[in-house]
């Protein structure tokens, strides 16, 4: 690979962990609004409405298929790198909000206490959830991608990317519910409805963005002549 090449792909990982951690951030910011999606009508589970979901789940999968496209061209270290990224980013940005919490707004101040504590105070409890559901879930992702990458040779997309999302997805679901629910932020009648609604949502997504993970690998193994298996080393320039 020429100099050249070497710093387009690294600028490139660069550009996906900026957007892995943006969205990471962002569902934890977000994640008190919840929303109906109802592609199958009103269909419950538990007692639950099918698909009563957060809006913090919106842009959750988006880290997923960033992971998988990482490992995919640039091994299981930087992937694992962007993981251990996004638990700073959000370990900062809950510290942020804790202090911009504990700070008086003004009289004539447009946000007032009651409304930002309302927004954003159950953030850091979010946050706490989300990233103990997280650690576990990402690292299992990206482990268990590399597994099938190896038993399959470096063929089979399609397999690597969906087994590894599925098992990753129903971990993280079932822990930040079960989190939120032990913290109080969520009521347990409703932990199971979520779990379920959650999951399904993210397997759903897991699926439609199969085709998105093999155009961009494509570009990639086009533009940095890659073969089947083979991954940009950004290490060594």
């Amino acid at each position: 690979m020429t100099v050249k090449d070497h710093k387009l792909a690294f600028k490139i990982y660069l550009y996906l962990g900026a957007l892995f951690i943006t969205s990471l951030v962002v569902s934890n910011l977000i994640f008190q609004k919840f929303f109906y999606w109802r592609p199958f009508g009103d269909v419950t589970i538990f007692g639950a409405p099918l698909f009563e979901i957060s809006v913090g789940i919106l842009p959750y999968p988006i880290t997923f298929l960033i992971t998988d496209l990482i490992s995919e061209i640039f091994g299981q270290k930087k992937a694992n790198q962007i993981v251990t990224a996004g638990i700073f980013a959000s370990l900062f940005s809950m510290l942020i909000i804790l202090v911009a919490n504990y700070v008086p707004a003004i009289p004539t101040s447009p946000i007032g206490d009651a409304t930002f504590t309302s927004v954003f105070g159950l953030s850091p409890l979010g946050v706490l959830a989300s990233m103990l559901a997280y650690l576990f879930a990402q690292y299992i992702d990206i482990s268990i991608y590399h597994f099938w990458k190896k038993i399959t040779k470096g063929k089979y997309l399609w397999v690597r990317n969906n087994f590894s999302t599925f098992a990753s997805q129903f971990i993280d679901t079932f822990t930040v519910v079960a989190l939120l629910c032990i913290f109080e932020v969520l009521p347990w009648s409703k932990f199971y409805g979520l779990v379920i609604s959650g999951f399904l949502f993210k397997v759903c997504i897991a699926v439609l963005d199969t085709p998105l993970l093999y155009f961009f690998v494509y570009l990639f193994r086009k533009r940095f002549n890659l073969k089947i298996g083979e991954e940009i080393i950004l290490d060594k320039a």
